[in-house]
């Protein structure tokens, strides 16, 4: 049990008396000094409980990845890799969505939370102090216990101040400050990982917008064939070379190519709408930029890859995971220090005049100092339940780390895979749409002089728009293929964050009257 609070008055001696030092101050040094001697000798045996982390748990990594040979392993940095697409524009809007985006907003404000979870956690290694003070009247009547007269009214003026500091002697407040310490770096790596997936997105819903705005210039360019081999083919019939069916179908062709055209824009209308919400804009914030067409991005360099064990740092969920891990480890710790003994010291010091002046001169001074030991005895098994519980959860922290890590193999092997295999089928599209539009070409010129059937014109431009438009969609696949391989390897904003300015700035927080709650 602690001891009381204020002990009785020590009666001062001759020497005392005439010290020119306060008795208030002489009491408080008496009192320091005892408690830095026991917090010493306390401190200095002090020690910890619980797993201490020894880093990254040891996982089996391939050597490379399966879809890219040693030999063949890019390597140099992934800062800002979306310049590589050389697109101006793209780059403005992933910058304005670093700055505005709600979950970027919102993985700041985790971030900062964690610090002053930091803060708060590392002030129980202090001692805490608090003062107070009062001002009474008081008078006492012959009729108490205590009085045989009546007293003059008088007034009594008395300060004090406490103060408590439990030592961490099993280290349980130091493994709290190390979990908290790896909290904050876990929130952190979370505020990369926005910015990957926030970039990332950006980049691939302007790649899909590009590619829509392509593909319905295609139609609308196909269509105007269309339509002209619709007027050849009514002049022919006019003229009684043609027929009816080939008459029909020619207006048939160029009529599905243009019902092609609002299926298109509805999708562009979509992506750009998801572009502003994204730049935290309403969702028409960036069509006035995305109204001029521009060509689809297409990257000018390979990405470097790394290796596989490069994930571990260089892919923030993967870290941000790691540190999770290391957080639980460190929770075990401070539940088990749980289980030991308390030792806190406890002082106080008061001070008691009939004017305010003589409080720290010509005074009644108290002070106690002493410490206090908490043992648990007996409670049923909950404290090592708590341990236990721990122990699971660093468990579940570790499957998780582990799940994220294999997750981001797969990520990074079918970004891989799916980026070379389009680029082979790119240039298959290419050499078709070459060759289809040499054969729409020729049949358009044998038709026009008689010696091509309809069949064969209309063939031939039905299969030049398909290529053409499987072309643009190819592009699209593999900038997004290019895009999704950059997030996986971890590729995002290098520059700094700013963590430290709130969204919400409150005002006049001080003492004031409370306005109408509404």
């Amino acid at each position: 049990m602690p001891l009381p609070l204020f002990a009785a008055v020590p009666t001062p001696t001759a020497e005392e008396n005439h010290h020119p030092t306060p008795p208030l101050l002489r009491a408080l040094s008496r009192a320091g000094s005892a408690c830095i001697a026991l917090a010493l000798g306390v401190t200095l045996a002090g020690c910890a409980v619980g797993p201490d982390y020894s880093g990254p748990p040891q996982l089996d990594m391939p050597a490379h990845w399966s879809a890219q040979t040693a030999s063949r392993r890019q390597t140099g940095t992934l800062d800002r890799w979306w310049l590589r697409l050389r697109d101006p524009l793209l780059g403005r809007l992933i910058e304005q969505a670093v700055e505005a985006n709600p979950s970027v907003a919102k993985a700041k404000a985790v971030v900062r939370e964690a610090r002053a979870t930091v803060q708060q956690t590392g002030a129980g290694l202090f001692p805490s102090v608090s003062g107070s003070a009062s001002v009474t009247d008081n008078k006492t009547s012959a009729g108490s216990a205590s009085a045989v007269a009546d007293t003059a009214p008088y007034t009594l003026h008395q300060a004090s101040f406490d103060s408590s500091w439990e030592l961490d002697l099993f280290g349980g407040t130091a493994r709290s400050i190390e979990a908290a310490v790896r909290g904050e770096q876990s929130a952190e790596q979370d505020l990369r990982d926005s910015l990957v997936t926030l970039i990332g997105d950006v980049a691939a819903y302007y790649v899909e917008a590009r590619g829509y705005q392509a593909r319905i210039a295609l139609a609308q360019r196909t269509a105007v064939s269309q339509r002209d081999t619709e007027k050849l083919t009514r002049s022919k019939y006019e003229a009684g070379s043609g027929n009816a069916v080939d008459l029909a179908k020619a207006t048939a062709q160029a009529a599905s190519t243009e019902a092609n055209v609002p299926t298109y824009r509805a999708a562009l209308a979509a992506d750009i709408h998801r572009l502003g919400i994204l730049l935290g804009r309403p969702p028409d914030g960036v069509a006035a930029l995305m109204a001029r067409r521009a060509p689809v991005p297409a990257p000018r360099m390979p990405l470097p890859t790394g290796l596989p064990a490069d994930l571990l740092m260089s892919r923030p969920d993967v870290a941000g995971a790691e540190r999770k891990l290391a957080q639980a480890t460190a929770k075990i710790g401070a539940a088990e220090a749980d289980r030991y003994p308390a030792i806190s010291l406890t002082g106080s010091v008061g001070t008691s005049a009939l004017r305010a002046g003589d409080l720290a001169k010509y005074s009644s001074v108290s002070w106690s100092v002493g410490p206090s030991v908490t043992v648990p005895v007996f409670d049923a098994g909950k404290r090592l339940a708590t341990v236990r519980i721990s122990e699971a959860q660093r468990d579940q922290a570790f499957a998780t780390f582990h799940s994220t890590l294999l997750t981001a193999f797969e990520d990074v092997e079918n970004a891989l895979v799916s980026l070379s295999q389009e680029h082979i089928r790119a240039a298959k599209l290419t050499e078709a749409a070459k060759n289809y539009r040499e054969a729409a070409r020729l049949s358009r010129s044998l038709f026009e002089t008689g010696s091509a059937s309809f069949i064969d014109v209309l063939d031939a431009e039905r299969s030049l728009y398909s290529a053409e438009d499987s072309l643009i969609q190819s592009k699209v696949s593999a900038a997004k293929d290019y895009i999704s391989l950059a997030k996986a390897l971890g590729g995002g904003w290098s520059d700094p964050v700013d963590t430290s300015t709130p969204v919400i700035v409150d005002s006049n927080t001080g003492p004031h009257f409370r306005e109408t709650v509404k």
